[in-house]
């Protein structure tokens, strides 16, 4: 089985690289991030058609998140339980597949702007009531994978200047704790279970020649329950849809389960 994790930074613009994309990958579940529209206009017919299910929680221009899946998906739910939050970020819900039921949870994480904004103090309690809702579905459902857009580097190597950046936005200690403390609850980074290449990025500026310099930062993350680490064969990120024509500055992640 494998699920897949990418932020397309709207999906309007960018619906026929994710059907192509799709079509070459026929993964069993793809996660997607900064969908910038609103669910009346959300293309459940083209996905359909693809094969897909899929659920969706959308908002105009900004953020949105969607889960779209071969297997039937249940128990839908849109953001963060009890934090009271009028941005599309979070959708989670079961896919029943054929291994059992796994419970996938979807989130665009918050950009937190700079240290010491209130954007940023959104994004810490934002983190910290994503962490608690962990907690409830990791109780409710053992078999349970985190993907998305994190806007976290959580270690050195996962950004082209570590030094030059340090305690910017998305290196921060604070982020990185947060990232810790997912782990220490028992998810385990998929893409560093395996060596990987060096300066491995998942997304890169569009100014500057950022993705022809290989200046990036990998942001985008799949973790898994200990209920499934055994089971984790590879995690890869998908360089090539960042070569497209009016590419989303993401590329996509994908882990398969055996």
């Amino acid at each position: 089985m494998q699920v897949a994790t990418w932020n397309v930074n709207s999906l309007a613009v960018r619906l026929p690289q994710v059907l192509d994309w799709l079509a070459a990958h026929p993964v069993d579940a793809l996660a997607l991030q900064e969908l910038k529209l609103t669910d009346d206009k959300f293309p459940l017919a083209a996905f359909e058609e693809a094969g897909y299910r899929a659920a969706a929680h959308g908002q105009k221009t900004y953020n949105g998140v969607a889960i779209l899946s071969r297997a039937p998906l249940r128990d839908v739910v849109r953001n963060i339980t009890g934090f009271d939050d009028e941005q599309a970020r979070v959708i989670s819900a079961t896919l029943d597949t054929a291994e059992g039921p796994l419970r996938l949870v979807n989130g665009y994480f918050v950009n937190g702007q700079e240290p010491g904004s209130e954007k940023f103090a959104y994004k810490m309690r934002w983190l910290d009531a994503l962490q608690a809702q962990l907690r409830a579905e990791l109780a409710a459902h053992p078999r349970l994978v985190l993907v998305g857009d994190f806007n976290v580097a959580p270690e050195d190597r996962d950004s082209y200047d570590p030094e030059g950046l340090r305690e910017t936005i998305h290196h921060t200690t604070a982020e990185r704790d947060h990232f810790k403390a997912l782990l220490q609850m028992g998810l385990t980074d998929a893409f560093r279970m395996f060596e990987q290449p060096e300066k491995s990025f998942s997304w890169w500026d569009y100014r500057m020649l950022g993705f022809q310099k290989n200046r990036g930062l990998r942001i985008d993350h799949i973790l898994v329950s200990d209920a499934l680490k055994p089971r984790v064969q590879a995690c890869t990120i998908d360089r090539a849809p960042r070569k497209n024509k009016q590419p989303s500055d993401h590329a996509p992640v994908v882990v398969t389960l055996g």
